[in-house]
């Protein structure tokens, strides 16, 4: 068996186990800061919306041998103060972005890109995407966010009940918080891509807290009933006896959404997949995180507020007092034996000596008496 393997039937038992729920306030101010450096990210740096949401113009232009960097300098005098992104594609053609210009700019731009690239004006392909298309995408993609959270938070209710419904809800917001800051501090385009992968990483960060819920939720049943643990105890051993499967899950869930990002956006230089496999690769990761380090804690902290709850820790604190007593009385007498248990060993140590002094009579050793009874004696029968 693998070393994970072992460990993860190790935690399951109870053998060993990781107190993150005790631990709670350590992950709160981790995630706190984690979370301002996303929030400062994102006022400093914004957002940096693609065409679909700002509006704008693609120009694909025909199969030419010149390199990325070629067409850059070509055109960047005649954008009109705009950015360029530029991508060459699979059939040898270039792919020119340009955000936020107007119908006449896009018709103006497109020439001087036909002059710049020594190629006819009709024979590129103009794509121009107008402002109210992009706020309507942009109203659109963030009513379903809205919805989607509502309707988490309803099923979580249901499902379960209304203080894990809130931390999932907290874990939810933590996990979009932090991918919106690395996609402002990167510099990412933000595209219809980027929203389907924040979805995708909703819904893979609540399953994940689900997973951990369910367990929750079973180990918790009756636990009124009994005066041994409290329910951040039972939270963090069911959090741990599921904590290799979140691993497990997490790191088969990153492999090909790391070699999405760094190989085909990195090394092949298919900038059209870093959008939705930055926020994939950044989204599952904060949700794993947020699902061992914050929803559970959270759980445990608003429960604890329970009357039912406060009344099981003190019964069970009072226990562990009685216990430890206990254990110090029982302690202090093994150390300490009692001067009736010395006097009584003492009596048992001196009868040999006064048995041996009363078998020896006037200098001889008297002999031993014994039972000649019966001995000589007719056997019973008359004659």
């Amino acid at each position: 068996m693998s070393r994970l393997g072992n460990l993860g039937h190790r935690l399951h038992r109870g053998e060993i186990a990781y107190d993150f729920v005790g631990k709670r306030k350590l992950w709160y101010g981790v995630s706190v800061l984690i979370t301002v450096a996303a929030i400062i990210g994102l006022a400093v740096n914004g957002l940096k919306l693609g065409i679909e949401f700002s509006g704008g113009a693609v120009f694909t232009t025909p199969k030419t041998e010149m390199s990325v960097s070629q067409v850059q300098d070509k055109i960047a005098d005649n954008t009109g103060g705009h950015q360029a992104i530029v991508q060459k594609l699979g059939s040898g053609a270039v792919r020119i972005q340009i955000s936020d210009i107007s119908l006449n700019e896009a018709k103006a731009i497109q020439g001087e890109i036909a002059t710049d690239l020594n190629v006819k004006a009709n024979d590129i392909d103009p794509q121009i995407i107008g402002p109210s298309w992009g706020d309507e995408i942009s109203k659109k993609a963030f009513q379903g966010l809205v919805i989607f959270m509502v309707l988490v938070t309803i099923y979580l209710a249901i499902a379960f009940e209304w203080r894990m419904a809130v931390a999932a809800l907290i874990a939810l917001i933590h996990d979009l918080t932090i991918t919106i800051g690395v996609y402002a501090i990167v510099g990412f385009e933000v595209t219809p891509g980027t929203v389907i992968g924040l979805l995708t990483v909703l819904g893979y960060s609540l399953y994940d807290t689900v997973v951990v819920f369910d367990g929750l939720k079973e180990s918790t049943k009756d636990i009124t009933k009994q005066n041994r643990n409290t329910y951040s105890d039972v939270a963090n051993r069911s959090l741990n006896q599921t904590l290799v499967r979140s691993i497990n899950t997490t790191v088969v869930a990153l492999l090909p959404v790391g070699g999405l990002l760094f190989v085909g956006g990195g090394l092949l230089g298919a900038g059209m997949l870093n959008d939705i496999a930055l926020s994939l690769f950044v989204g599952l990761t904060a949700g794993a995180y947020s699902s061992i380090f914050i929803a559970t804690p959270l759980v445990a902290d608003l429960k604890e507020r329970d009357p039912e709850m406060k009344a099981l820790r003190k019964r069970v604190l009072a226990k562990r007092a009685a216990d430890a007593r206990r254990g110090e009385d029982a302690a202090d007498e093994s150390q300490d034996p009692s001067p009736a248990g010395a006097d009584a060993d003492a009596d048992a140590g001196d009868e040999p000596a006064e048995e041996a002094h009363a078998a020896v009579v006037g200098g001889q050793r008297s002999q031993p008496v014994r039972n000649n009874r019966g001995r000589n004696r007719p056997s019973g029968k008359r004659r």
